[in-house]
């Protein structure tokens, strides 16, 4: 109510400020001493109104995006435009990253600094030298981590430790990180980029950082981007490798704002030029910004927009104008979700669902109308902030979000102080005011951790942040069991990523609790106090991989909206009568119950959207369940999954009664024991499928027509241990069977024994966009694979004991991966772009040694193990190799390769194994690579 009332004080004036609080009835209770409370906000009530009057601000009138008339919703927006007016900067970071090794130099590495101004596009630009193909050819690793404000040497080392292994250290000693670390790097010519370090960087942390770097190979490299020259100095960055970036051009900053403006243009654009170059002053990121403000505006506003007072307005927060601008011009609602964005930290990537879930726990959206619901505002509202590149997409993973620092701090500043974010190991504190507060998780975060979070006794939001990459942490109990019940009025509350056992009781006495993170724990069930918060919207359990039972009162819940259940294999059946949960939209996992009021038919009601799996389906005994269930009218499904974990008489029936819509985009149908397949699966009305998968069905003998599925893009089978013969009956009866199909695997499929051509007519060439083929466990295959495939860029085989392969039919592969097959067959092609190759137990070969290496001149990766036909390759080929190979793996070699292994001048690994005929190497030894 104070909320609802405050907005209208807003629009009518401050002199109704106080008014309003002598007029709430006395009759009214609260929860705590609202005396105070009032005076506390009618003090800052009025703060703002006399800020308002001294900044010369107006409010601006709102209504609901969708039919407003003077803010329209952008009918597209590049995500990530070109870089520009970069490309004689980019240029020059390629030299010197391309420099040869220092021979004077103490270490391997240099180091080399981009030096800015924020909003410059420091990052850009080194991202996209980052992403330069050609340039970056010459390194083994490479290796991005985004520093930030806060420069931690743990946390940087770990980060450095995944992306050189791509996964996430669970190493709790930092020594034997730091060892693990060097053995990785050992020997490699590394890339690392540091971006956005700051000065909280100090000598002996940055000392402590490079120590696993020692050992990589002569020429390694490390980018540094930083707005302080004296980091770049501080981290040994020679002067002649500091880059100190400048400002944009003006025709460059005009070409990024049209980048982010809309196609429309006011009639006198020509003349507004000069104002928008002037007001970006060079910077990118304002360039950018204005065309976000601009884009959701009516051309007739821009020269109003471009000569307001905030453009000259002094500020002693430093926050650049046109950030303040797009601030201003916010619509209201937006205004109060981007405020709330202050609690991330800086480079924090963020899913859009995630955010405006959390938008949603805390009241900012708007009441939809129409057929719309909560989660479509919340998905208007983070569009239209991301037109406005408040938020980008992120540099690393195009699903997920970050802010830029610059924006982050206008978030913070719009934010005041009911928003905290405490960063691990700065010493922040909560205020009595603090409403909303996130921190970063570390490995252990005991009782001090928590010791002024009691402070804040009208606490709404607890989001602690993994920020990680592991989901390893340990809390102190004292959170769970003293500090929670404290918080009486919290919206939103994770413990993601805690090794959590249990949740206590006392979290079904937060009433006004809307969003509940309990994912990635390691609970074992929920307590029925959880079936209290009847105001709970979203709960998610996600990987809880020992959570075995659901409260048995949850249909409780009728706000409920999310039940984000997925990836729980210990989970045995469904509460009791989820129907009654008719709000809810997300229910990635229904495991079917053997009672009724656990059955397939309890999600009838139900509104999903996004992903199902329906698991342990041998429980579903009535066929009418299945029907009851009606799949086929759940549109908001993309994704679907049925899975059979045991035998049912009537798999079959079940089976046709779960035909669901024609949108959905993913079907999987693991376990299944019927004997044949329903018809619906591969009808062409089928049309936006693009991936299928078939796991473990092993009664069926014959494979659906999936050949009918005109944009199915990703075919996998696997574990079909009946089926014996692939033929007319998988390509169906269309006019050109797999048009679109780019990616399909075989596996484990015992009984294959052949793969028929598609015959209805000699000029059908199947499989015309098929990239990737994977043929892995058809022990019985034999005779015949298809020949049609020109786009076909990577092949794998393996374990195929009869297979005769004739690679001479796929001359555009780029990698070729055999083991385990009888024959490999070659008939005088060069393989003109092939870059890997593995052969592997192969018990005979049918190639012409002679140029067999010589039709391959961008081979760069040769692996031969198990193939003694091969033994004369090393002493005819190895003139036609010594330019080019890095890496070679061989066994099973009688003779010495001398002369050949001499010349690899590029040779980088070289592994031997099995080579028991082996005497001896080449008395003149490896000639040494220089970098």
């Amino acid at each position: 109510m104070l909320e609802r009332e405050q907005l209208k004080l807003h629009q009518t004036g401050t002199s109704k400020v106080r008014g309003f609080f002598t007029k709430v009835p006395h009759k009214v209770k609260f929860n705590f001493n609202m005396n105070s409370e009032i005076d506390d906000i009618a003090k800052r009530l009025q703060d703002i109104f006399d800020r308002k009057e001294k900044l010369g601000l107006k409010y601006i009138e709102h209504t609901p995006t969708s039919t407003s008339s003077s803010h329209r919703t952008p009918s597209s927006y590049v995500l990530d435009g070109s870089v520009v007016g970069r490309d004689e900067d980019a240029g020059k970071i390629v030299e010197l990253l391309s420099r040869n090794a220092d021979p004077s130099s103490p270490t391997n590495y240099q180091v080399v600094a981009i030096v800015g101004m924020g909003g410059l596009g420091k990052t850009t630009l080194a991202g996209r030298v980052f992403n330069d193909v050609v340039a970056m050819k010459q390194f083994d690793l490479k290796i991005w981590v985004s520093v930030s404000d806060n420069f931690d040497l743990q946390t940087v080392t770990r980060a450095i430790f995944k992306e050189v292994t791509s996964r996430p250290c669970d190493m709790d000693e930092f020594s034997r990180l730091q060892d693990n670390l060097s053995k990785k790097i050992d020997g490699k010519r590394f890339l690392i980029v540091l971006d956005d370090v700051w000065s909280t960087c100090d000598y002996d942390s940055w000392t402590k950082l490079q120590a696993p770097l020692r050992g990589g190979a002569k020429g390694s490299k490390v980018m540094v981007t930083t707005r302080d020259e004296k980091v770049a100095i501080l981290m040994g960055a020679p002067a002649g490798d500091v880059y100190h970036l400048k400002t944009l051009s003006d025709e460059s900053c005009l070409q990024v704002f049209e980048q982010h403006v809309s196609n429309d243009r006011p009639p006198n654009f020509e003349l507004l030029k000069e104002k928008i170059v002037t007001n970006c002053n060079g910077l990118p990121l304002a360039a950018k910004t204005l065309g976000g403000v601009l884009r959701c505006e009516e051309t007739g506003k821009w020269e109003e927009i471009l000569n307001d007072k905030l453009w000259s307005m002094s500020d002693r927060s430093k926050i650049l104008p046109v950030l303040r601008l797009s601030y201003h011009y916010l619509p209201s609602p937006l205004k109060r979700c981007f405020a709330y964005c202050s609690i991330l930290p800086n480079d924090y990537e963020f899913g859009k669902t995630q955010l405006i879930l959390l938008w949603m726990a805390e009241g900012f959206l708007e009441q939809p109308k129409g057929t719309k619901v909560m989660e479509d505002i919340g998905d208007e509202y983070f569009g239209e902030l991301l037109s406005r590149s408040l938020f980008q997409t992120s540099g690393k993973n195009s699903l997920c979000f970050v802010m830029h620092d610059l924006v982050g701090d206008l978030a913070r500043w719009a934010a005041g102080d009911t928003f905290c974010r405490l960063e691990d190991k700065l010493h922040g504190r909560c205020s009595p005011n603090t409403r909303h507060l996130s921190y970063i998780s570390a490995k252990f975060d005991g009782e001090k951790r928590f010791e002024t979070f009691s402070e804040a006794k009208g606490l709404r939001t607890f989001l602690p942040l993994p920020v990680s990459g592991g989901y390893e942490n340990y809390l102190t109990r004292y959170a769970t069991s003293d500090l929670l019940p404290q918080l009486k009025y919290l919206r939103v509350l994770s413990f993601n990523g805690y090794k959590l056992t249990e949740v206590p009781n006392s979290v079904g006495k937060l009433r006004h609790l809307r969003y509940l993170d309990l994912s990635h724990t390691l609970i074992t069930c929920l307590p029925e106090s959880t079936c209290m918060l009847y105001n709970l919207q979203t709960l998610i359990l996600e990987n809880c991989s020992k959570l075995k039972t659901l409260p048995s009162n949850m249909s409780n819940l009728s706000n409920l909206r999310h039940l984000n259940n997925s990836n729980m294999p210990s989970l045995e059946e469904m509460p009791p009568k989820v129907s009654r949960l008719t709000h809810l939209r997300t229910l990635p996992n229904f495991v079917v119950g053997k009672g009724s009021a656990s059955g397939i038919g309890e999600i009838q009601s139900l509104h999903l959207r996004g992903t199902l799996r329906v698991g342990r389906l041998e429980n579903v005994i009535d066929v009418g369940d299945a029907k009851t269930a009606q799949i086929t009218n759940k549109e908001g499904l993309e994704i679907l999954q049925l899975e059979w974990s045991g035998t049912s008489e009537k798999e079959l029936e079940v089976l046709c009664s779960l035909e669901p819509h024609k949108k959905l985009k993913e079907l999987t149908i693991k376990g299944y024991n019927g004997f044949e397949f329903s018809k619906w699966i591969g009808h062409p009305s089928f049309s936006d499928m693009t991936s299928v998968k078939l796991e473990n069905c092993k009664n069926c003998r014959f494979l659906p027509p999936l050949g009918q599925l005109p944009f199915l893009k990703n075919l996998q089978i696997q574990g079909l241990v009946n089926v014996e013969s692939v033929g007319a009956e998988f390509y169906g009866e269309c006019s050109l069977p797999f048009p679109v199909l780019e990616c399909m695997t075989f596996q484990d499929m015992q009984n294959w024994k052949e793969w028929l051509p598609c015959k209805r007519d000699e000029e059908i060439r199947v499989f015309p966009c098929m990239e990737k083929l994977s043929i892995l466990g058809c022990p019985k295959l034999k005779d015949w694979l298809p020949k049609s495939m020109d786009s076909l860029s990577e092949l794998y085989i393996a374990a195929c004991e009869e297979l005769v392969v004739s690679i001479a039919n796929y001359k555009h592969l780029r990698g070729l991966f055999i083991c385990g097959c009888k024959v490999v067959h070659r008939s005088g092609v060069k393989f003109e772009l092939l870059e890997d190759m593995w052969l592997a137990s192969i018990s005979e070969f049918r190639l012409e040694i002679d140029g067999f290496i010589r039709g391959l001149p961008k081979l760069q990766n040769l692996r031969i193990t198990g193939c003694e036909e091969l033994t004369c390759l090393w002493e005819n080929e190895d003139r036609w190799l010594q330019p080019r190979i890095s890496n070679i793996i061989g066994g099973n070699i009688s003779d010495s390769p001398s002369h050949f292994i001499q010349e690899l001048r590029a040779l980088k690994e070289l592994v031997l194994t099995g080579c028991s005929n082996l005497i001896s190497f080449p008395e003149v030894g490896i000639k040494y690579r220089q970098a």
